[in-house]
């Protein structure tokens, strides 16, 4: 199983990359299904121990929600907000790529120094976990249209989940599905106000939103 982890792990921290250095928000809420899938197959992986039953319904629901509705539903935000890529954002994408290689740097050098318990996994998730928390963190805050915030947070969520598979052995079922249930809420209540913002105004640009003032009447 150590291959298939080894694996997963790569591709996710590609994905991450891939999605600092992408403008056409198409490919970037496919790239977060790619991470929705590789994530529900880790736990599969992780560890031989904790095969079941349990370990199986939670895969398939991780792959269900983060493969393949989260997707849709933002692909149809998108689609009724009539936007398809991030023109003008803080940092460069190039930049953001550079940014995205040093915070995986940090990442390996935090997670070597973090006095984590030993649970026979791969040395990788932990590090990987981190890398992914910090790229959704600098695309929330690097990007100025809102569906790319979106997909940053859920990009911030993947990398916490990946974190609890590292650290977690035998966590309750109902606590792993309500952390996704919780996620899908977020996602839903993101792409209603989504929809909302770009049937109101021109752009869902937030750089634009911040010049709105109230009126006095």
């Amino acid at each position: 199983m150590t291959g298939w982890i080894e694996l997963l792990l790569a591709a996710l921290a590609m994905t991450n990359l891939a999605l600092l250095g992408s403008s056409r928000l198409r490919l970037g809420i496919r790239i977060v299904a790619v991470q929705g899938v590789a994530l529900g197959l880790l736990p599969l992986v992780a560890d031989e121990r904790i095969a079941g039953l349990r370990v199986a319904l939670l895969a398939v629901g991780t792959i269900v929600l983060k493969g393949i509705v989260f997707p849709r539903l933002l692909s149809r935000a998108r689609r009724q907000a009539n936007v398809r890529r991030e023109k003008e954002p803080l940092i460069g994408f190039t930049a953001s790529m550079l940014a995205g290689a040093a915070a995986f740097g940090f990442s390996l050098w935090l997670a070597s120094r973090l006095p984590l318990p030993e649970t026979g996994r791969s040395e990788l998730i932990v590090p990987v976990a981190l890398f992914t928390i910090l790229c959704g963190l600098l695309l929330i805050v690097t990007r100025r249209i809102a569906l790319n915030h979106v997909l940053g947070y859920l990009t911030f969520e993947n990398g916490v989940y990946a974190f609890g598979i590292a650290l977690a052995l035998r966590e309750p079922l109902v606590v792993e599905l309500g952390v996704l249930l919780d996620v899908f809420v977020a996602v839903f209540v993101m792409g209603i106000a989504i929809f909302h913002i770009s049937r109101e105004f021109d752009s869902i640009d937030t750089d634009e939103l911040q010049s709105l003032r109230d009126w006095d009447r």
